[in-house]
């Protein structure tokens, strides 16, 4: 299973930077085309949240028994959707060191190394797939999230679709995201002993940086999207007439964006 495992990781690394070329012989709207990259770059994110995010919420529907065994309870396919989201975070770390420089994409760097250290451990070893697929749910609120950004890079904030987009981000965020977060930090607490220590270690690294990130990622969005975007009281009786945007905060992929990968 390890060299399988392996070979779907390559084709997928492979597969994603492909996209990653591909889009450039696609048209960018031409409210985005100064952010090119960016475009493309989160266009190809989507994709792979959609897909891993819907097949392990399929796959933990159909195959309940994931939740029960975590470590060996797997069909065959949820391995190769383990692999395939290994293959995709890889790709996605080169196109951001294609892209930027490591200044600027240093956190979602470091997020990727922790997941892809994490998930790898699936691959590798044939083992704790139920509870990679598990962690693949938070993809559900990447779909979100990066739908956000890319109607941040249109500038179609304010606007009717993009405050749906944030509520949706926020809701995703606690069912999707701070839910399996916490069933899986509580997992580890109560199977530690049962658990090689190494792993302990990497799961519970994993689980705070990725929550840590989650947190911060939920306060940022409701103070930008909901909290900002309210009307602002009058002051001395003069009525405001100025509306405050929803796009107050830069739209890239470095340290100054909003993330969440995932």
């Amino acid at each position: 299973m390890t060299h399988s495992g392996l070979l779907v990781t390559g084709a997928s690394f492979a597969a994603f930077r492909g996209l990653h070329w591909g889009l450039r012989l696609l048209p960018t709207p031409r409210s985005a085309a100064r952010d090119g990259w960016k475009w493309r770059n989160i266009c190809v994110s989507l994709m792979h949240s959609l897909l891993s995010g819907a097949g392990a919420l399929l796959g933990l529907l159909l195959y309940p028994q994931m939740t029960v065994d975590p470590v060996h309870g797997h069909p065959p396919w949820a391995l190769v959707l383990v692999a395939v989201s290994v293959g995709y975070f890889l790709a996605d770390g080169a196109d951001m060191l294609w892209n930027q420089t490591l200044g600027q994409a240093w956190d979602l760097l470091c997020h990727h190394l922790v997941v892809v250290s994490c998930l790898s451990t699936a691959v590798l070893s044939g083992h704790y797939v139920g509870f990679s697929l598990v962690s693949l749910l938070l993809e559900l609120n990447s779909v979100c999230l990066h739908l956000r950004k890319l109607l941040l890079l249109s500038h179609q904030a304010p606007s009717l679709a993009f405050s749906m987009t944030s509520w949706a981000t926020l809701a995703t965020l606690a069912l999707f995201r701070l839910l399996p977060l916490g069933w899986m930090s509580l997992w580890l607490l109560r199977q530690y002993h049962q658990v090689p220590f190494a792993l302990v270690v990497l799961g519970t690294t994993g689980l705070a940086t990725v929550g840590a990130m989650s947190i911060t990622l939920g306060v940022r969005i409701l103070i930008s999207d909901v909290l900002r975007s309210r009307p602002q009281p009058s002051i001395l009786g003069h009525k405001d007439t100025g509306t405050r945007t929803c796009s107050g905060e830069p739209v890239s992929r470095d340290s100054s964006t909003v993330s969440g990968e995932d």
